[in-house]
C-alpha cells in the first residue's frame, strides 16, 4: 500500500489516503509516484504528493496540517515556537537541546528555556 498527500493552494495537507499498490506500480511492478499522482488526480481531483510511514519518502510522513515544503522534498510539521529552527531532517529543534535526565519538561517561549513539568511521572 501506498500513501498520498493531498495539499491545498498553499501546499498544506488535507488529507492522507492509502492506494492499492495495483493502483501505483508500472508494467514491470515497480511503484512510481507519477502514476499514483495521476491515479488519486483521476478519483478526487487536486495536487498529491507521496509519503511514507517510514519517512523513506519526503523525511516525515504527512500529516493534517502540515506543509510541503518543495525547496527540501519534505513534509514539516507546523513550526511549534518561534524560536524553533528547522533541522537537515526536517525536523524542529528548540534553540537549547532538553534536558535528558529522565524527568518531563515544555518549552518557555518567553525565557527559551526548558521547564520542569510538576508533579509529572518520572
Amino acid at each position: 500500500m501506498a500513501h498520498f498527500a493531498e495539499l491545498d493552494e498553499n501546499n498544506v495537507v488535507k488529507r492522507v489516503i492509502v492506494v492499492d499498490n495495483k493502483d501505483t506500480s508500472d508494467a514491470n511492478g515497480n511503484e512510481v509516484e507519477s502514476i499514483g499522482v495521476a491515479f488519486c488526480q483521476k478519483l478526487l481531483g487536486g495536487n498529491w504528493k507521496q509519503t511514507s510511514y517510514n519517512g523513506k519518502i519526503r523525511k516525515n510522513y504527512a500529516g493534517i496540517g502540515y506543509a510541503y515544503r518543495a525547496d527540501i522534498d519534505a513534509f514539516v510539521a507546523p513550526q511549534p515556537y518561534p524560536s524553533w529552527v528547522l533541522d537537515a531532517n526536517a525536523q524542529w529543534q528548540a534553540p537549547v537541546p532538553m534536558p535528558e535526565d529522565g524527568k518531563m519538561y515544555s518549552w518557555d517561549e518567553a525565557a527559551q528555556a526548558w521547564t520542569e513539568v510538576e508533579g509529572a511521572p518520572v
